[in-house]
């Protein structure tokens, strides 16, 4: 390179010069300290007959022809005291060409290998034109713009291993001179630049090239900021979600820490601990290596770990470090089983750090080396600044697993009963694995209980499908008496013979609605509405003025959506509605007083009126614990909410917008069945054709007739119990004197037989009547089967 500008393009023309730093000698000088003057003065005698020094120059050339003057002008810059210490260049901005460095500097560069070539690491130079341009911006014009940004090298040892320098640029010795080619730059100009830094063409638009010139130099002070660095990246890399999930993160990783120790025979690896069972498992991630499981997915920690190391990780929370295996294996005499395994593996030195959130311990990191004595005690003191980045990164992992596996039960299934929470997340997790192993075809496991006795319930609204359609009715004889005013003032207006027409249709439906209300009347109303009336009255109001104020008011009395009157029928639901809040609340905060007895599943459904299935047995509470005595304690528990929840009904019936009756069922299936999740239904069902004939009686019985009548088996005020066996039988005639004696039921009851319905017969019902009364139900009181068991021996 002949000169300094050649191949670049730039807005300024480079220029080394020592005006600005000779400035500085010339005030030091006229010091009054003798020494600092005198040596200022050799300085400025020095370069006193080389004018072209101050002026600036582009030839490189001249550096060697003036090196001895260079020397002494640079001579306290770069103090020959530090020289072996301080990495220190001088050099021109936006260009590799360094003319002065320390002796470390040179022994760095000397070191990286003949092949290596110095470059700033994050410095586009597409951008360097722009950054220029900001340079003069900030030196000439005295524009505040905060452009820095932290510059670094990225310069291999002598091992190969590549060290990170960060770069402080000292543009003291710099000034920026004006040509008379670079246009008058005013308050405009910058305002639009600093919303157009991409923009190229605009930059040199206001900057034309060597339209100004730096004429001077700039120092770097460099600092090896591996390890800061290193923990950095750590962070980063931890950090970000997406990095993590990439193909590259383990080797990206370990690389960080090959950083962080300066070693390029470093291997990291992960083990997650399982408190639950006292093992340490694989990482899903089949890219993650453990040199403690070696190939096995998970080992009990008593069994590979020794005594010492066992309390240091587990017990202490504390570095287990092995500097040198063979000696340790020879120590130990190969009884010591991780330092065995690692020998095994080919590790000569290792450091397993716990991860550890309080005194939880959630994990090991492993850090091995086939070099012995690298790796030991007091390197493990490295770890103490990225510890905590790790700790953070594993507990958001297992947050995120546990966000994942309660995506995959939402995905698959639905909201999940806390009682077979655990049945579900153990089949995510199992989904998790087989993914990460990329198993083809990994499906979400099949969700089945087995042995476990049904309980159903409902309080139904009598007479809810009469109730709506005489809602119904009423809203749309309104409406048509509405239609039928305006038609009849259209027609006094205009007499039209649609309108005639259209008051016909009117009369036809008035009196459909009260002889002849069908299933489909509704629907043939509601398209008259919408598809003869509508148009027509949105006609009028835009061309009849006459009628506007009959039309307008016709429209603020329909619902805008539906383009119906929804008045009675509002009602109706607000009233079902209610109804179904109120009675939910009760039960579902029953529900948590009855999980407390004994685990169960437990599902409630909103109709005219709230169903609840539960099942209860060994299979849904993982646990061998379940006793019969449990299955009595909820049927008898179920009997006392379904009185509470009549009695809240009956003490809140005159606050509804309707009057509307309920009535109260349960059915008892005295034999286990085996129940599945249904994923395309999102809810659980009977599992085998068997067990189907349950669902049969739950779907229909509620509809059900006494045998020989056309009376229904439920009714308003009784409770009904549906079943099929004696010794059922005789179960629910105890727990109905018992609370009968408690004044919860009445001592009118009666027992009936049921018509056969569609594949079953021999149903029977016990109907007895509540006893209502206003107290409330916090006041309840609930009893037990031990209760009921005392009452009678009494």
């Amino acid at each position: 390179m002949k000169d300094l500008n050649d191949n670049i393009t730039l807005p300024f023309l480079l220029k080394i010069s020592f005006n600005k730093l000779l400035e500085h000698y010339e005030e030091l000088a006229e010091s009054k300290d003798y020494h600092i003057a005198e040596n200022a003065k050799r300085v400025l005698r020095k370069q006193q007959p080389y004018p072209i020094l101050r002026e600036g120059f582009t030839d490189v050339s001249l550096l060697k022809t003036h090196q001895k003057e260079v020397r002494v002008i640079l001579q306290e810059s770069f103090s020959e005291v530090l020289t072996n210490n301080e990495i220190k260049t001088a050099s021109l901005p936006m260009h590799n060409f360094i003319f002065n460095a320390s002796n470390r500097f040179k022994k760095i560069v000397e070191d990286a290998g003949d092949d290596f070539k110095l470059n700033v690491k994050n410095n586009p130079e597409n951008d360097n034109y722009i950054l220029a341009c900001v340079i003069i911006l900030k030196i000439y014009y005295h524009y505040e713009i905060n452009f820095k940004r932290p510059l670094y090298y990225e310069i291999p040892d002598r091992n190969g291993v590549l060290r990170i320098y960060k770069i402080l640029y000292n543009a003291d010795f710099a000034e920026i001179l004006k040509t008379d080619s670079a246009p008058p730059l005013t308050q405009t100009d910058f305002d639009e630049l600093l919303d157009n830094f991409d923009d190229i063409s605009l930059w040199k638009e206001k900057f034309p090239v060597q339209s100004y010139i730096f004429k001077g130099f700039v120092i770097s002070n460099i600092f090896d900021v591996t390890e800061d660095q290193s923990i950095s990246n750590i962070k980063s890399t931890l950090i970000g979600a997406n990095k993590r999930r990439s193909n590259s993160f383990m080797g990206d990783f370990q690389s960080i820490f090959r950083l962080l120790f300066n070693m390029n025979n470093l291997n990291v690896g992960f083990s997650i601990y399982n408190k639950e069972d006292g093992f340490l498992t694989q990482v899903y991630d089949s890219s993650v290596s453990s040199y403690l499981l070696k190939s096995n997915k998970k080992v009990d920690c008593e069994t590979i770990f020794c005594h010492h190391s066992f309390n240091a990780l587990l017990k202490d929370k504390t570095y287990y470090s092995i500097s040198d295996v063979d000696a340790a294996y020879e120590k130990s005499e190969g009884k010591a089983p991780q330092i065995s395994s690692l020998k095994s593996q080919g590790i000569k030195s290792a450091i397993f750090a716990p991860i550890a959130d309080g005194e939880e311990l959630l994990g090991v990191l492993e850090l091995v080396s086939p070099e012995p004595k690298v790796l030991n005690s007091i390197s493990a003191n490295k770890l103490i600044d990225v510890m905590p980045f790790i700790l953070s990164a594993v507990k958001r992992s297992k947050l995120d697993e546990e966000n994942l596996i309660q995506a995959i039960i939402q995905r698959e299934c639905t909201g999940i009963h806390p009682s077979v929470q655990w049945k579900f997340e153990e089949a995510a997790r199992q989904f998790i694995i087989d993914g990460y192993a990329k198993k083809e075809n990994a499906v979400f496991k099949t969700i089945r209980f087995k042995q476990v006795y049904p309980l159903y319930g409902q309080i139904d609204v009598k007479g809810s499908s009469g109730a709506r359609n005489l809602a119904t009715q009423k809203d749309l004889s309104l409406q048509l008496t509405l239609v039928k005013n305006v038609i009849e003032k259209a027609n006094a207006v205009e007499s039209l013979p649609i309108y005639k027409q259209l008051l016909f249709q009117v009369k036809g439906y008035k009196k459909q609605l009260k002889s002849n209300f069908k299933v489909d009347t509704e629907q043939e109303v509601t398209d008259f509405f919408n598809n003869d009336i509508a148009p027509l009255f949105r006609f009028q109001l835009k061309n009849n003025e006459s009628l506007k104020d009959d039309v307008a008011d016709y429209f603020s009395k329909i619902d805008y959506g539906l383009g119906l009157i929804y008045y009675y029928r509002k009602s109706y639901d607000d009233t079902v509605m209610l109804i179904n809040k109120n009675m939910s609340s009760i039960i579902d905060k029953k529900q948590v007083e009855a999980q407390k007895m004994y685990p169960h599943y437990f599902e409630r459904f909103k109709t005219d009126g709230v169903e609840h299935n539960m099942y209860i047995g060994e299979s849904i509470t993982k646990t061998d614990s379940f006793n019969e005595i449990y299955l009595k304690n909820l049927r008898l528990w179920q009997l006392q909410v379904m009185c509470e929840m009549e009695n809240a009904f009956y003490n809140k019936k005159h606050k509804y917008p309707i009057a509307l009756d309920v009535a109260s069922m349960v059915l008892v299936f005295n034999q286990p069945l085996s129940i599945r999740f249904r994923a395309d239904e999102r809810q659980f069902d009977v599992d085998g054709t068997y067990n189907a004939r349950y669902e049969v009686v739950k779907k229909r019985v509620d509809k059900a007739n006494i045998k020989g009548t056309d009376i229904r088996a439920t009714q308003k005020g009784k409770l009904t119990i549906v079943y099929s066996t004696k010794d059922v039988e005789h179960e629910y005639l105890e727990y109905i004197k018992f609370l009968q004696s408690k004044t919860i039921l009445d001592t009118e009851l009666e027992i009936v037989e049921l018509e056969d319905l569609q594949g079953v017969t021999g149903l029977k019902a016990i109907r007895v009547n509540i006893l209502y009364s206003t107290t409330t139900a916090n006041d309840k009181i609930f009893y037990t089967y031990d209760d009921l068991m005392k009452e009678i021996s009494a």
